[in-house]
């Protein structure tokens, strides 16, 4: 549904303006305008910070324009016979400004032009990228690998181990350590990026199943350190 000028005089109309305002630091192209005076000239007052907030933000951005470009004179300005709080700016400026022609039945909110649609996808990809660029964070495993008996090569066990291969896992360091009764398990260090690997996955869908559980009886991790 179009939004006039004079709709911004009522609440729906204020929160019409107040959603497609969101996101947006003016009503078209990504910069000041006349858009933005004509809409500002609508508003008897600012919107409350509230109600409308992103609208409040909004009027606030303008306000500190429309002073830039009349310095020394009261921020203020009218439209159609409107006027804002402060009459003081002078119309004939403000008129030059947001155009001469008669657009009280403007569609305020109609949609997006080229110009808008550029500038959304341009900061989508820059926001994609900027979140690919991220790095990872990373964590150290100590991990326990346990034969099933005394009598499982334990060369081979590791062979199993290392042998998975991933993106954002490396295998380190490992050694033997006795359990008792002839026992030994695997100690193994390993680095992965937590994003790409879930030790837990890696356990339960990599290390003990076949043919890996055919030397391995479990697994466990004896420490996890975030790096």
């Amino acid at each position: 549904m179009a939004v006039t000028f004079a709709d911004l005089q009522t609440e729906a109309g204020l929160k019409a303006l107040d959603e497609f305002i969101s996101g947006k630091s003016y009503i078209c192209c990504g910069k000041f305008t006349k858009d933005d005076v004509k809409v500002y000239a609508a508003i008897s007052e600012k919107p409350s910070g509230d109600l409308y907030p992103n609208a409040s933000q909004w009027y606030e951005t303008v306000s500190a324009k429309l002073a830039l470009s009349f310095p020394g004179k009261a921020v203020g300005v009218s439209l159609g016979g409107q006027g804002s709080p402060a009459e003081a700016a002078p119309a004939v400026e403000a008129k030059e400004a947001a155009g001469d022609d008669d657009d009280d039945d403007l569609d305020l909110f109609g949609d997006e032009t080229e110009e808008e649609k550029k500038a959304a996808e341009e900061r989508e990809a820059a926001a994609k990228k900027s979140a690919k660029k991220k790095e990872s964070g990373k964590s150290s495993v100590l991990m326990d690998v346990k034969p099933w008996d005394d009598e499982t090569d334990m060369k081979k066990l590791e062979e199993a181990v290392r042998s998975i291969e991933m993106p954002g896992l490396l295998w380190g360091a490992s050694k033997l350590v006795a359990v008792g009764y002839g026992i030994k398990k695997l100690q193994i260090m390993l680095t992965i990026v937590d994003d790409l690997v879930s030790v837990d996955n890696l356990i339960e869908d990599y290390l003990t199943v076949e043919p890996r559980n055919e030397h391995i009886q479990s697994c466990d991790i004896a420490a996890f350190n975030k790096i």
